[in-house]
């Protein structure tokens, strides 16, 4: 069976997944006009998909109900624009001509042109599994400004209702997941601060109000970028939801240039018919087949010296760290902010990236040889895109910043951001990374990156296009870095899950989710993660307690249980922790190692909200081994709580546990599993079952 079909007499195309179909045709004015987003159909069953006329049936509003595949400027068309330019003689209208189709490598690519104007437009559409990436790429022979130049669009079919879910948080409160009726009108969902930020995730769920975790048909899609965006959801008053993204927000214009070709990232949507929990499962497999550099790897237990030294890092206590943590397990131990440059707080030393003489007086080699006698790989903190103006770099090179002509640069966490967008900084940054690297044996980068965008200008260059450019070099470099030095693994950070896309992840290995190392806050910042991301991806930490960010306190197996529901990592001040401490440690560490394939490659079930229960739960299925982790969060004395039931097992399966239990799979999917977490505080179990 084909994957892509196309009738030629109904200038109709048919897109298949293994559950899904995907389909859209032209109409008499060559605009592609969609179809069908949902169950499968077959070509011919899509042909009887018939276009219906626009209920409000006026002259100001669009007669026809069916959208367009990227709406544009043209014609009685009055929504959301995905694409808008402006031609040099002020016509911003779009009339489209085919240009025929082909299938390149796999990937559905329709052409159109301009039937006046030298402008090419080609729709890209790509198969992954259960998802359809698409994107468009636009090229013309005269100059042309792009004012809006998204990836694609989507439609939801008509239901009786619609609901919107998508993620509202801030700094060290990332991913929290908000489901809400959708009103009438237009809803837009952006980012502003050349991130994917942490305030908002590009990727939104369309459900028709009544699908739960376990039922019910969701539309959902995410964008593959990691710098501005712009998602607009509209719904009519006649019932239509459409929606529209891309790179980039309002008043940001690019000039495409004769000959040169203008290439939007990818936007990947994904229906399922079995509720946000089967949504999330398709996204977990898609990211881990498609997008992931090294997705058949088990991302290693790191620790990392942040909370236990802050600025205060010298070869010396760095060793000492590097020596306690081998003793608990760690794998990988990384050194963070402060080995470099004047580097003893935040305000001097970024973008002097060699060792500060006094604290390193031999260079890093002696701590990298001292870590990797541990057996340990070692990691190193960067963060490429910034400069204090207490630099060396900045003094000589003040204009390598974003900046506007007569207007002041504003500093936030006393520090700048440099012009990846500049082939000259790029390439400096490059040269550096791949020196340090390669001169000390690195194995790992944690690539951080700790402000928004501000005066996001460039004197002499072309100012828009550096929201763009900028983005597209730091992934570049990434991709060289990768090249250069196949060994190396690279984490995401952006002071926490401030840039958290499928852009980021396809160059790096894993997400520093949030600065947040809260056990409590981490089981609603985690649930959040996963609606896209799958476990595998994040990264997490057993710190402190009381923690540093909230001061709240927390037993150490609790905290370790939340941290080992995704790639667990250790950062606390180890010299501080009694024996008792150590030894405990030790143990849960030997534990995750244990059920880690199955956390990092298995299937993951949430169990229980944490909006709504005190009692959480998340389960892991890889093959015949499950893993659940049951959380309690403070409650009320005697307060009932509904032990959460198990899903995802055989109902004829049974399943022993770590304490040699055998538990029928019918009676688990039924009732669940009774664990004892005594008291009202906080509380928390691992249980560990194979089938048998």
């Amino acid at each position: 069976m084909s994957l892509v079909e196309h009738d030629p007499a109904n200038r109709l195309w048919l897109l298949r997944t293994p559950e899904s179909s995907y389909a859209f045709r032209l109409d008499a004015g060559d605009r592609p006009r969609h179809v069908h987003w949902g169950p499968p159909l077959t070509l011919s069953q899509a042909t009887q998909v018939a276009a219906r006329r626009n209920p409000a049936d006026s002259s100001f509003d669009e007669p026809g109900d069916e959208r367009q595949e990227l709406p544009a400027e043209g014609g009685a068309f009055f929504g959301v624009a995905a694409l808008a330019v402006r031609y040099e003689d002020g016509t911003s209208a779009l009339e489209w001509r085919y240009d025929g189709f082909a299938i390149e490598d796999g990937t559905l690519v329709v052409r159109l042109v301009d039937r006046h104007y030298p402008l090419e437009l080609s729709l890209h559409y790509r198969l992954r599994g259960d998802v359809v990436e698409r994107w468009t790429s636009l090229r013309a022979d005269q100059p042309v400004s792009l004012l809006r130049t998204d990836s694609a669009a989507w439609t939801l079919p008509r239901r009786e209702g619609a609901r919107l879910t998508r993620t509202s948080g801030a700094w060290s409160a990332e991913y929290g997941v908000l489901r809400e009726p959708l009103p009438v009108g237009e809803t837009t969902l952006t980012s502003r601060r050349g991130v994917s930020s942490h305030q908002v995730n590009p990727w939104v769920m369309l459900d028709a109000g009544d699908a739960t975790e376990t039922s019910g048909e969701v539309w959902s899609t995410a964008l593959a970028w990691s710098g501005s965006w712009r998602i607009t959801v509209e719904h009519t008053h006649t019932g239509r939801v459409t929606w529209t993204g891309g790179f980039g927000h309002e008043n940001v214009a690019w000039q495409l240039r004769p000959g040169e070709t203008w290439e939007t990232p990818v936007f990947a949507g994904l229906y399922a018919a079995d509720g946000f929990g089967g949504t999330s499962r398709r996204w977990h497999a898609y990211v881990r087949e498609f997008v992931q550099p090294h997705p058949e790897e088990l991302r290693p237990i790191v620790y990392n010296s942040w909370e236990a030294t802050g600025w205060d890092v010298d070869e010396r206590t760095e060793t000492e760290l590097a020596a306690a943590a081998a003793k608990l397990g760690a794998e990988l131990f990384v050194m963070d902010d402060g080995w470099f440059g004047a580097r003893t707080g935040d305000t001097a030393g970024l973008g002097d990236w060699t060792a500060n003489e006094q604290r390193f007086p031999a260079g890093l080699r002696p701590l990298v040889d001292a870590v990797h006698a541990h057996g340990m790989k070692f990691g190193l903190w960067i963060e490429p895109e910034m400069v204090n103006p207490d630099s060396d770099l900045y003094r000589a090179h003040p204009d390598w910043v974003l900046h506007m002509a007569n207007r002041e640069r504003t500093t936030l966490r006393n520090q700048l951001v440099l012009n990846f967008a500049r082939p000259d900084v790029a390439d400096w940054a490059h040269q550096w990374l791949d020196r340090l690297v390669g001169e000390h044996g690195i194995d790992y980068l944690k690539w951080d990156m700790n402000r928004a965008f501000t005066e996001a200008g460039w004197p002499g260059g072309e100012a828009g296009r550096v929201w763009v450019d900028h983005v597209r070099a730091v992934h570049r470099i990434l991709g060289r870095l990768r090249a250069d030095h196949p060994t190396l693994r690279i984490q995401g950070c952006a002071g926490g899950g401030g840039r958290t896309d499928l852009g980021i992840l396809a160059r790096t290995d894993e997400i520093w989710a949030s600065d947040n190392t809260d056990a409590a806050d981490r089981i609603t910042i985690q649930h959040g993660y996963g609606q896209v991301y799958p476990a595998g991806t994040m990264s997490a930490w057993v710190t402190d307690s009381p923690n540093p960010t909230t001061g709240r306190e927390a037993p150490l197996s609790f905290r370790f249980h939340v941290a080992m529901a995704g790639v667990l990592g250790l950062g606390g001040d180890l010299p501080r922790w009694s024996a008792a401490e150590l030894g405990e440690a030790a143990s849960l560490v030997a534990l995750y190692k244990e059920i880690r394939p199955v956390v990092q490659h298995g299937e993951l079930y949430r169990l229980a909200d944490p909006a709504k229960s005190a009692l959480t739960a998340v389960q892991y299925v890889l093959a015949g081994e499950v893993v659940v982790f049951f959380w309690r969060r403070p409650t009320e004395f005697a307060r009932p709580v509904t032990p959460p039931r198990l899903v995802g097992l055989a109902p004829a399966g049974r399943y022993r546990d770590q304490d040699g239990v055998v538990h029928d799979g019918a009676v688990l999917l039924s009732h669940g599993l009774d664990v004892d977490l005594p008291g009202s505080g906080y509380a928390s179990a691992v249980v560990r079952l194979t089938r048998v």
